[in-house]
């Protein structure tokens, strides 16, 4: 792999590990990316490399979370690893509408929505929600303060609108974030369950990608892929911290109208030098 090509892989692995837990939509901010950074491989492997890379991401929210995660702890009481078994099932629950769909309408998805004009309208839609929930939410208290305290049926609420994420540009944990929000969460809490959430959604959207690609790489490619992984994982693990620490003061309202400006930003670009997305 040339020096360029490995700058490349790292920008975009990069990218990933930022714009994936903070509520921006990775996808779209992967395919923009990839609109000024063409990396010199197949289209075949471009599409799998770019899901796949959230493994590094996923990484991180298991590391990071391990303890907290890990039902078999010796250091947890009885009490706490029956909560951790609950918060596992209720992580399954919410997966399991997105887990259907996907796997059903994955490729027709992208046919009809794989595009630059799609990503600017959901950035700009789902900007626009954040604001709203969060002025809605201003002098409201949340029920939910705790992980042990989400009802499965909010969890499974919370995965029914999860399959708003499947349009490119949404954000997954920014639609998942909204609902919790609605629904009483508070932001921590919010946060975090989207971060569980993202566990078995993107092992399994990796698997499928990489299925459907098949099993022989070249040795480039297998660079491409560690470099792009391990950057999103070095990257996710700072981009995590950040979050948890930023919403214990501050709302999600930047992110709102960050997304508003990208939005607005990407229909300018493509409207003068039209699109290849």
């Amino acid at each position: 792999m040339s020096v360029l090509e490995f700058i490349k892989v790292v920008i975009l692995g990069i990218v990933e590990g930022i714009t994936e837990w903070l509520p921006i939509s990775s996808t779209g901010h992967m395919i923009l990316v990839d609109e000024f950074i063409k990396l010199d491989v197949s289209k075949e492997f471009l599409d799998m490399f770019m899901v796949v890379i959230q493994l590094g991401a996923i990484l991180a929210v298991l590391v990071l979370y391990f303890h907290k995660l890990n039902p078999f702890s010796r250091k947890k009481t009885l009490v706490e690893r029956k909560q951790t078994w609950s918060l596992w099932l209720k992580v399954i629950i919410a997966c399991l509408p997105a887990a259907v769909i996907g796997l059903i309408f994955d490729d027709k998805i992208n046919e009809l929505f794989f595009n630059a004009w799609t990503i600017a309208i959901t950035l700009i839609v789902y900007g626009v929600l954040f604001i709203i929930v969060e002025i809605f939410n201003r002098k409201r208290k949340p029920k939910i303060r705790e992980l042990s305290q989400l009802p499965y049926t909010m969890a499974f609420l919370i995965g029914v609108f999860q399959l708003l994420a499947l349009i490119p540009g949404t954000s997954r944990s920014g639609v998942t974030i909204i609902t919790a929000l609605l629904l009483g969460a508070s932001r921590f809490v919010a946060a975090e369950f989207t971060f569980f959430l993202a566990i078995p959604v993107m092992l399994g959207a990796s698997a499928l990608k990489l299925v459907k690609f098949g099993f022989s790489y070249t040795g480039l490619e297998i660079a491409i892929l560690i470099a792009g992984v391990l950057t999103a994982f070095l990257v996710s693990v700072l981009a995590i911290k950040f979050l948890m620490k930023y919403i214990k003061k501050h709302d999600f309202k930047i992110f709102g109208v960050y997304r508003i400006l990208l939005g607005i930003a990407v229909i300018i670009y493509f409207s003068i030098v039209g699109t290849s997305v």
